[in-house]
């Protein structure tokens, strides 16, 4: 008997190809480290970050659990006042899901670099 005559290993041969060419694109994870900066918000509803040399804005998620407390300590008035940050992170395409869903990527923060209320001259003012 032939093995490629048979039925069976038809429908595997199928069901191996159809799984190995089915990629998700949302689950490509880029996770090359590195420096970003720029302004960050925080609030109730938003976490979002605007990158100053690209201009690209993003989701944020504060993966080190400090972005959030430091920005926090500020004790700013009313929210989503931007800071300067500096913040050691890697990107991923957002949940089309919740709320990051209106954002192309999310950045996922890994260290924080630098935080200030004090906003630098240049293509971040």
């Amino acid at each position: 008997m032939n093995i490629f005559k048979s039925p069976l290993f038809l429908i595997i041969a199928i069901f191996i190809a159809i799984v190995g060419c089915n990629s998700r694109p949302e689950e490509v994870k880029d996770r090359t480290t590195r420096v970003m900066k720029g302004l960050y918000s925080f609030g109730p509803e938003l976490k979002s970050f605007t990158d100053c040399e690209e201009g690209n804005e993003y989701w944020v998620a504060d993966s080190a659990k400090t972005l959030e407390l430091a920005y926090s300590n500020f004790n700013f008035e009313k929210p989503y006042e931007p800071v300067y940050i500096e913040v050691e992170c890697h990107t991923i395409k957002s949940d089309s899901l919740s709320m990051s869903a209106d954002f192309d990527s999310t950045m996922v923060v890994t260290k924080v670099v630098k935080i200030t209320k004090e906003i630098p001259d240049g293509p971040c003012n």
